[in-house]
């Protein structure tokens, strides 16, 4: 009997001491106010880690009292306190419009299922002082005002536009100077051009047409014939052949044509040779034979299904050509400058925008 009473003294002293551990505490601050401000209103629960807390929950313009009403009620606030308990803070914002002392009824907080009830508060509300005495000092409501011009704002507005004004000036000068710098044209020209074996049987046709081979002038007549060779040897092989003489032309052809082909040219400009240096007389089947010799050599050489156009680049000078990059050094700064002075323009307008 004596142990069971000492059990049921420990159990009470137990639950006195966790009721003794949860306190609740409510103040309004400030106490005093004028009709349509606002004041906090505090409620504050210290308790155990791990307690169930239930606060009073209030709706915006809810009255807690007659004439006070809340505004709105903030999130509760938890911190620890040093003796290893929480307290749980919440603010709930209250005014009145009614002049005279309120009576704020006490709150009841549940924790674990217990109530507990705070203190009465006291509010105390004034009138907005009015001095009837002088009622030619009241005035009617003020118009908008402007805000004061402060420089700290506008100067990098200022300094903006003054760097625009120097940019549109730069690109005005370098335009100026593009038009002064005329472009220079340098035209390609596309022009028809013959093969190297198309002129030179247009040149053997002219010699057939003037009968030169049956003229007295042998010597006309093979000097024309060699130059044609000449001429259509240079073209197709490369070679400088008008400046050879017959015996360098054979050995530089002799190395990629036909053996044949080449004892006949060898004849031809033997001949040829003996006509204009040694006065040589030739006859009329023979210089028939070494044109028919010559037209089956460019028939034989000749290389078909070549271009017939040639395209010819003007050559510039060195003033064309420091113009011409001057031009595309102007043309590049002029767009660069304008991109950073539409940047800039739009950098300006948007802060105006900001201001205003």
């Amino acid at each position: 009997m004596k142990n069971r009473s000492i059990f049921v003294i420990c159990l009470l002293l137990s639950a006195l001491n966790a009721f003794a551990q949860v306190s609740v505490e409510s103040k309004i601050n400030p106490m005093e106010i004028t009709m349509g401000e606002q004041v906090d209103l505090t409620l504050t629960v210290t308790m155990k880690r791990g307690q169930m807390l239930e606060m009073p929950i209030f709706q915006p313009s809810q009255m807690i009292a007659e004439g006070v009403e809340v505004v709105e009620a903030l999130p509760a606030d938890t911190a620890e306190t040093t003796d290893g308990l929480i307290k749980v803070t919440k603010v709930y914002k209250l005014t009145s419009f009614d002049e005279k002392l309120h009576y704020v009824p006490a709150f009841k907080v549940r924790v674990d299922s217990k109530e507990y009830t705070t203190q009465n508060l006291a509010l105390k509300v004034l009138e907005v002082p009015v001095d009837t005495l002088h009622p030619e000092n009241f005035y009617p409501p003020k118009d908008v005002q402007d805000n004061p011009f402060q420089w700290s704002e506008w100067s990098g507005l200022f300094w903006c536009s003054l760097l625009l004004i120097a940019l549109m000036c730069l690109i005005f000068y370098l335009r100026v100077c593009m038009r002064e710098n005329k472009p220079v044209l340098a035209r390609v020209r596309i022009v028809k051009r013959l093969l190297p074996h198309q002129k030179a049987m247009q040149e053997i046709e002219k010699i057939k047409a003037e009968g030169m081979s049956v003229s007295g002038d042998q010597k006309a007549y093979y000097t024309r014939l060699t130059d044609t060779l000449r001429k259509y040897i240079e073209e197709r092989f490369g070679f400088n052949a008008m400046e050879m003489t017959s015996s360098e032309i054979i050995e530089n052809l002799q190395q990629a044509e036909d053996q044949t082909m080449m004892d006949e040219l060898r004849e031809l400009f033997t001949t040829a040779d003996l006509v204009k240096f040694a006065k040589y007389s030739t006859l009329i089947n023979e210089n028939d034979a070494n044109l028919v010799n010559a037209i089956e050599f460019i028939n034989t050489t000749k290389l078909e299904n070549q271009p017939t156009t040639e395209r010819i680049e003007p050559e510039l000078s060195d003033t064309d050509k420091r113009n011409i990059r001057s031009r595309k050094t102007l043309r590049w700064a002029i767009i660069g400058l304008v991109v950073v002075a539409v940047a800039l323009f739009l950098y300006m307008v948007y802060q105006i925008y900001l201001l205003l």
